[in-house]
């Protein structure tokens, strides 16, 4: 993961500092990419381990259409847990309960979950039930029943940045743009990002959007190309600072392999247990706070 490795370091020194919304700083710079081939490799992380468990289940989150934290919850993922904790906090119902107090509510008690762990038309409504009223579209089935039928399109776009919609999000969509490309028999992905997280959240992205493109492209019957990671105001916090110079004095070590064990030209017929990890030999990890 050199390109990785080689951003942090052009955002630490060519970024500037930059204030933000979370008012904890950031050293921010505007506009990079990152090219990945997927033969050369699944792109996980080796300066620090990620944890693929979370990346697997969000991603079947975001297909299944889900908004809901509870599904999350449920497979012990704690990645989106903050920001309805925080509005939770704000609520009438709120009686002091710690995070893990509301966590443990919202695996238990269906009807608090229902009220609670909800983020608004987040990821998987824009995907798969994009518009507003009864006008709606499923972007994801379209593009894939694109790809089936005249894979040379130009237009294989999902979008989740939905202006109608974005103020009822707990967090609008950071990747929130992707397109497929298909060529000599090969699927491609690119991915826009508009707000871009250096420490915890790219790592993630990358392995879900790759992730994705293998998903695609298995029900689609097409070889693996690229993955084309385009980062907007991509950052790193002021409190990240300490852990992004530690990955950098680590070599990066050989990529792991991906294997998906099923075939289907369903993408929604994918489960946990359909992903095989290879060969992954990573750092230790390295834990930072998520700005909310």
């Amino acid at each position: 993961m050199k390109q990785y490795l080689e951003l942090c370091e052009k955002v630490l020194y060519e970024g500037k500092t930059k204030n933000d919304r979370t008012g904890t700083g950031t050293i921010s710079y505007f506009g990079a990419q990152m090219r990945f081939d997927l033969n050369n490799g699944f792109p996980l992380l080796t300066t620090k381990k990620v944890h693929l468990k979370s990346v697997i289940y969000e991603l079947l989150w975001f297909i299944k259409g889900d908004t809901n934290i509870k599904y999350l919850v449920d497979h012990n993922v704690r990645i989106w847990n903050e920001w309805p904790y925080e509005k939770f906090k704000k609520s009438e119902d709120f009686k002091g309960e710690t995070i893990d107090e509301f966590v443990a509510k919202i695996k238990e008690d269906e009807t608090f979950a229902k009220k609670h762990g909800d983020l608004g038309p987040v990821y998987g409504k824009q995907w798969r039930n994009f518009g507003i009223n009864e006008y709606h579209v499923d972007q994801l089935k379209s593009v894939i029943d694109e790809i089936k039928k005249n894979p040379y399109s130009r237009r294989l776009i999902v979008c989740a940045w939905n202006p109608l919609e974005v103020d009822q999000m707990a967090l609008p969509p950071c990747h929130s743009l992707f397109q497929f490309y298909v060529n000599d028999g090969k699927l491609s992905c690119m991915l826009y990002q508009r707000s871009a997280d250096l420490f915890l959240g790219v790592p993630f992205n990358i392995a879900s959007y790759a992730l994705l493109t293998m998903m695609v492209a298995k029900v689609c019957h097409l070889q693996l190309g690229e993955f084309v990671h385009t980062l907007g105001d991509v950052h790193i916090y002021n409190n990240h600072l300490e852990q992004i110079h530690k990955q950098l004095t680590r070599i990066p070590r050989p990529l792991p392999k991906m294997k998906i064990n099923r075939e289907t030209e369903n993408i929604e017929d994918f489960i946990y247990e359909d992903f095989e990890l290879i060969d992954y030999n990573p750092y230790k990890g390295i834990k930072g706070k998520v700005a909310v």
